[in-house]
């Protein structure tokens, strides 16, 4: 098992991986008690090559290996692709590619909504993985010998199912439906929540909209404090805490103290000063630079017509087997429910094609659902 510790051993391993056509890659991070994840480990395996790279060795420059993963002629292939791309993406200023992620392409060929990595090789390669090292610390050292065996497998493995789900998807036709997949990974709101956007990370059903200025300037701050002392949000301030100081709207260290949420003294500390300026700023946003959520009218969409909906789903993704969540969610169906003309990936592309015209139809009357045995069928009206 090769461990590369040192930027000449890197270089040599980097441009081996350059000369292949795609190389697997894999990460151990720890980001319990930070913003931003702690690379403890890289894995990468091509074919004929495998090695993990101590990012936290001392010395250590990952720049023969961050050139691989933007070199266009090698396909960087993953698993649940995004949390390893938010780490690359703040190291490199870009998202890696061209990307293949097999959880996405696993969608694609049939193997149900969001498959796991384990379940995924075991249906693909027979593998049996050991979970024992999984839930450890990846930041100390030495690592053992265990931990970095079930490091190094995590991309063996992926090496080897790569060809498997390129083939599959080949034959099938669908290269192109991961494709569409692997675009959408390029958008940078992905990997950083510029603090001006964090409201949009919030659940904003029962926020009242004279106090959407506030929760847009207090997840503003927050995500601005936390990305600047590196420590998780809720270090900051809870997402309870934004609401709660939305509807009280306190206007000095008092009434600061009578928000339950905030606990005692804190109104005194140089952080409940901050608060209590941007819950101001917050009150006195214009209404045109407060954004306008747009709640759709639940009431119009037929229960039935939704039902139905969901049935067709189901029985297209059975047929072309592919998994819902990649045709469309509930949310979308409800957008389909209420127009035919529905700005919805399902009414679009290759999914359109899958079942987008057949929900058109369906709602139109001019196709009908029937049982046929146990299964669905669908016939012309």
């Amino acid at each position: 098992m090769q461990v590369i510790t040192t930027t000449e051993e890197l270089h040599t391993f980097s441009a081996a991986l350059r000369d292949k056509p795609f190389v697997a890659v894999d990460t151990e991070f720890m980001r319990e008690k930070t913003y931003w994840p702690i690379l403890c480990l890289i894995q990468a395996a091509a074919e004929g090559e495998e090695a993990i790279i101590d990012p936290l060795a001392e010395g250590i420059d990952l720049t023969p290996f961050l050139e691989v993963l933007t070199d266009d002629k090698v396909v960087k292939v993953f698993h649940a692709a995004r949390q390893d791309l938010e780490i690359f993406y703040k190291l490199l200023g870009e998202v890696p590619g061209p990307l293949f992620d097999t959880q996405i392409a696993a969608m694609a060929c049939g193997f149900g909504d969001q498959i796991g990595y384990e379940p995924l090789m075991r249906t693909l390669l027979k593998a049996k993985i050991d979970k024992g090292s999984r839930f450890t610390d990846w930041s100390r050292r030495p690592l053992t010998d265990s931990q970095l065996a079930y490091a190094l497998s995590d991309v063996t493995h992926l090496r080897d199912a790569y060809p498997i789900l390129k083939d599959s998807l080949e034959g099938r036709r669908r290269k192109h439906w991961v494709e569409e997949e692997m675009h959408a990974l390029n958008d940078d709101d992905l990997y950083h929540v510029q603090p001006a956007k964090a409201w949009k990370r919030l659940k904003l059903r029962g926020v009242r909209p004279k106090e959407m200025g506030v929760v847009v300037k207090l997840a503003e701050w927050r995500e601005h404090e936390a990305q600047t002392k590196d420590i998780p949000r809720s270090r900051i301030l809870k997402d309870e805490s934004i609401y709660e100081l939305a509807r009280l709207q306190p206007k000095d260290a008092k009434s600061l103290a009578r928000a339950r949420s905030i606990p005692s003294g804190f109104e005194r500390s140089k952080s409940g000063a901050a608060i209590i300026d941007v819950i101001g700023a917050g009150i006195t946003l214009p209404k045109a630079e407060t954004p306008k959520i747009d709640k759709p009218d639940r009431e119009k969409v037929s229960a039935d017509v939704l039902e139905l909906l969901k049935v067709l789903l189901k029985r297209q993704c059975e047929t072309f087997h592919v998994a819902p969540k990649l045709i469309a969610t509930t949310a979308d169906l409800e957008e389909i429910a209420r127009s035919d003309d529905a700005d919805v990936p399902a009414l679009s592309g290759w999914r359109r094609e899958i079942f987008g015209d057949a929900a058109l139809r369906l709602k139109r009357g001019e196709i009908a659902l029937k049982l046929k045995g146990d299964s669905v069928d669908i016939i012309d009206v």
